[in-house]
């Protein structure tokens, strides 16, 4: 329950500082278009775009902007979220702001003139106290938005509800989904409701309900500051993990380390790979684990398949420039493999890709969110000629479930998960050797890339998780029935390789 209201108070700031940000910009810029036609249609028409782009997608954009800016601007965590948000919130506060000062009636404006006001006067005592509800009609619309879009900023490493969703979607944990979806829903539902007097007085010149909303408004301001406060003034090790429950579990393996250790520790979940690279080499995450083939194909761009020593060694090279450094291999590889469900390859007499190219045509593949636009999808579809009949996106967990009902006839999975066996998939071998090797690896930022006290006390994971172990871990969080949690998984890890 902790959790959940720490995750609140980051949630409710995000959405504050957002809405905050836009009402700056809003503003001022609806008071000047609602008097030049082409101005507003202009501002208008830009804010409209913006408002066209998905949420994932504006939030996603503003990583590369921040990242080719530089000058030492985070480009991961809340600075991508807030403004992104705060555009994503610039739409209907604009809007309302130009539509309830043209809304006005021509009469009120001229006796307002005729008793020799300025405009300053004007807009003070008449166009502002009757636009009034009409503006607060566009920010009550404008909060629902914002918060529940704050929602996904996990993608992009704030903290947000959205970090209970998103790995709950992962680990099947309704639960934990439905408590940040309702957790969220109720914040936006409060903040509208709270706006709602706020407009009500306004309208209505009631006092109560002014002073009331008004109140209730301040103070969820204070509450949204709670972070902000909270802090011990020692920056937190920052751990990163990407989109699936093995991140997840390394992510609090890692972490519960570090705490023993004396750090404080915070988590970026949910990550893209090249996101969570980057973040890395940016100093923006201090330590991950990633897989040698996605550095080797996706960040280095190699297109030959190398021996293990010359990937590490070409991998640590890469990573020296950024300060980064690659502390080692933890002992196992999770490598991307194409499996199917076994009477389902007997039936096409499938073996391997080789057989499955020709069997292709009339099977249909599910892949997670990345595998499609990858090169070692590209590197096997041209290896082998595989064209399937078609193909389909997936959530990794919700891949698997694709494949259990039929869906799909084949999938991208990964060679360190649980399911495989738990499912009896064959996964399909790759004799002509077209795919990198995916040993995961322990990953440090420059700032730790030569701390002794850190680095002791993560180095004790180099080489001493075997596959056999990992997939048992996640298979605990990715099973149907008595799921455990990441945190609960990475205790067992820890149990289980000895490195409590």
């Amino acid at each position: 329950m902790n959790e959940v209201f720490s995750l609140a108070a980051h949630h409710l700031l995000l959405s504050a500082a957002a809405l905050g940000l836009a009402l700056v910009i809003a503003l001022p810029l609806g008071l000047v278009a609602a008097r030049r036609p082409r101005l507003a249609a202009a501002s208008l028409g830009v804010a409209g775009v913006i408002q066209t782009i998905p949420g994932l997608a504006l939030l996603a954009l503003f990583y590369p902007l921040l990242l080719a800016i530089g000058h030492g601007l985070p480009a991961l965590g809340f600075l991508p979220a807030w403004l992104a948000l705060a555009l994503y919130a610039l739409l209907p506060i604009l809007r309302n702001v130009v539509a309830g000062l043209r809304g006005l009636d021509p009469g009120v404006i001229q006796a307002a003139d005729g008793l020799g006001m300025t405009a300053w006067q004007r807009l003070r005592l008449v166009e502002a106290p009757l636009a009034a509800p009409v503006v607060m009609a566009g920010i009550r619309t404008a909060t629902v938005w914002t918060i529940g879009a704050a929602t996904l900023a996990t993608t992009v490493g704030a903290s947000s509800l959205g970090n209970l969703i998103f790995s709950g979607l992962q680990s099947e944990d309704w639960t934990q989904v439905l408590t940040g979806c309702l957790a969220s829903a109720l914040l936006a539902l409060a903040a509208d409701g709270l706006l709602a007097l706020v407009e009500r007085g306004l309208a209505k010149r009631e006092r109560w309900s002014l002073t009331l909303g008004g109140v209730g408004v301040a103070i969820g301001l204070l509450l949204a500051c709670a972070p902000l406060l909270g802090g011990t003034g020692q920056r937190s090790i920052v751990v990163g993990a990407k989109n699936f429950s093995e991140q997840f579990i390394l992510a609090r393996l890692i972490g519960d380390r570090l705490e023993h250790a004396g750090y404080t520790v915070s988590y970026r979940q949910g990550l893209g790979s090249q996101v969570a690279l980057h973040a890395l080499q940016q100093g923006d995450i201090d330590v991950y684990v990633e897989y040698t083939g996605t550095i080797w194909a996706d960040a280095m761009h190699r297109t030959t398949v190398a021996p293990r020593a010359e990937t590490l060694s070409g991998i640590a090279d890469y990573l020296r420039p950024s300060g980064a450094a690659l502390v080692g291999p933890l002992g196992f590889e999770n490598a991307y493999a194409l499996a199917m469900k076994r009477p389902v390859a007997a039936a096409h007499h499938v073996a391997d890709l080789q057989g499955l190219a020709a069997a292709a045509p009339t099977l249909n593949l599910g892949a997670d969110l990345e595998y499609l636009s990858r090169p070692e999808w590209r590197a096997v579809r041209d290896g082998y000629d595989i064209r399937f009949g078609s193909t389909r996106n997936y959530a990794p967990t919700f891949m698997y479930r694709a494949l259990e009902s039929g869906q799909v006839d084949v999938i991208s999975a990964f060679s360190s998960d649980g399911r495989i066996a738990a499912d009896d998939l064959v996964v399909l071998g790759d004799p002509r050797h077209v795919q990198p090797g995916y040993d995961a690896v322990l990953l440090a930022s420059r700032a730790h890339a030569h701390d002794a006290r850190f680095l002791a006390a993560i180095k004790p994971l180099v080489g001493a998780i075997p596959v056999a172990a990992m997939r048992q871990a996640n298979y605990m969080v990715d099973r149907n029935a008595d799921k455990a949690t990441p945190e609960a998984a990475a205790q067992w890890l820890a149990a289980k390789i000895g490195r409590q």
